[in-house]
């Protein structure tokens, strides 16, 4: 059974940086591409960043390029976005994914809150 352990969320102020991590456990990282997508109120849940299984392509959602930058560590079947520069738009819950590169599955964490605020 795939399990995300997701950390690093919090409360902080505008141009400051976090990172978030997640922690995969009942999979072979290596064939997964990972990802981090955000929930904010009132909305749905989209993609911000995500990075191919061999860790060798990334996409970004355009609000977050520049800002923001995903990778991973398949040893440790880890997954992290570092996040500068933050903004009060970006306050939103952030989930981790999971997509089986073959099957397209998807597996999700139960989100991380971050709330950008002065």
């Amino acid at each position: 059974q795939v399990q995300f352990v997701e950390s690093g969320g919090g409360l902080v102020q505008p141009g400051v940086s976090l990172r978030l991590s997640c922690v995969a456990s009942g999979m072979f990282s290596s064939i997964y591409n990972m990802g981090w997508y955000c929930r904010a109120p009132g909305m749905q849940r989209e993609l911000v960043a995500a990075i191919t299984s061999s860790g060798g392509g990334t996409n970004y959602a355009s609000s977050v390029k520049g800002r923001f930058t995903i990778s991973r560590d398949n040893d440790k079947t880890m997954v992290y976005l570092q996040m500068d520069s933050l903004k009060p738009e970006d306050t939103a819950v952030y989930y981790c994914n999971a997509q089986h590169s073959l099957t397209h599955k998807n597996y999700w964490g139960q989100g991380t809150q971050v709330t950008v605020s002065s």
